[in-house]
C-alpha cells in the first residue's frame, strides 16, 4: 500500500467512521456497520469497497452477509495513524443494541 492510496482511501467520513469500528473488535457484519453509522446499506458497502480496493480491510462472505476486518497486512505506520485517527474522534463509533442477531435474522 503507497501513502497516496491510504490518504485517499481516508478522505471520507464514512470511511473514517468504518475504519474506527473495525478497529474495535476482530470483525464486522455489514448490517452491524450499516446500522452502527445510521447510513443506508449500499452506501455503507461502497465505501467498503474503497477500503478493500485500497488494502485497508479484508472480507469474507459468510451466507449472504460479508463480514469485514482491518487487513491483517497493513503496514504498521498505517496501523499507528488508524489508531491515533480512531483516538482523536469527536464521537466514539458504536454498535446498535440489535446489531449481535442481525445476520442471524436475515440468515
Amino acid at each position: 500500500m503507497d501513502e497516496q492510496t491510504f490518504f485517499d482511501a481516508l478522505g471520507d467520513p464514512v470511511r473514517r467512521r468504518l475504519l474506527a469500528l473495525l478497529l474495535d473488535t476482530d470483525e464486522r457484519c455489514v448490517c452491524e456497520l450499516h446500522g452502527a453509522l445510521n447510513e443506508p446499506q449500499p452506501k455503507v458497502s461502497r465505501h467498503l469497497a474503497v477500503l478493500r480496493d485500497a488494502g485497508l480491510v479484508a472480507s469474507r462472505r459468510q451466507g449472504v452477509w460479508m463480514h469485514y476486518r482491518v487487513h491483517p497486512e497493513v503496514p504498521a505506520w498505517a496501523l499507528r495513524i488508524l489508531w491515533h485517527m480512531r483516538d482523536g474522534m469527536a464521537t466514539p463509533a458504536a454498535t446498535p443494541d440489535n446489531a449481535a442477531d442481525c445476520c442471524s435474522r436475515a440468515a
